[in-house]
């Protein structure tokens, strides 16, 4: 029952993230500029991340672990968020949403791969199995149908 639920909820995600690719691209061509999207997207994102923080952490933000964290984990994510984002704003007027989606998802796939063989970015490691690799090749089937008239 857990499993469904993690899976739903990762479903869900990628849904979300799909409808806020759709929105965010209307806002940066009529703004004619896919960079102020995503700052009002990432502006936006701190509003509400906050308001769910003060929500959901009733004072149990512990402010001594942040001298922990090494400086640059505060930056890098967000620099490869607003790169990502931007080449997606940039991109769905020009392919499409589902072309877009598509072509990301098959960059997610072989990047997310090749991380958790070698356990990159200090993440699990994840062995590539026979299974593993016919899953992402008929993945990458499946996106060049999307992609083909």
């Amino acid at each position: 029952m857990k499993s469904i639920l993690i899976y739903t909820l990762a479903f869900t995600g990628g849904v979300f993230l799909a409808v806020q690719a759709g929105f965010n691209t209307q806002l940066g061509s009529i703004l004619k500029q896919p960079i102020i999207a995503v700052i009002s997207t990432s502006i936006t994102s701190v509003v509400f991340g906050l308001l769910i923080l003060l929500v959901i952490s009733k004072g149990n933000i512990q402010l001594q672990i942040f001298g922990q964290v090494p400086w640059f984990l505060w930056f890098i994510g967000g620099l490869f968020s607003m790169i990502g984002i931007t080449l997606y704003f940039y991109t769905i007027p020009k392919l499409g949403i589902s072309k877009m989606i598509a072509l990301g998802l098959c960059g997610q796939l072989i990047f997310s791969l090749i991380a958790g063989k070698f356990g990159w970015l200090n993440l699990p490691v994840e062995p590539l199995t026979a299974k593993r690799l016919v899953g992402a090749f008929a993945m990458i089937v499946g996106i060049i149908l999307i992609n083909s008239k």
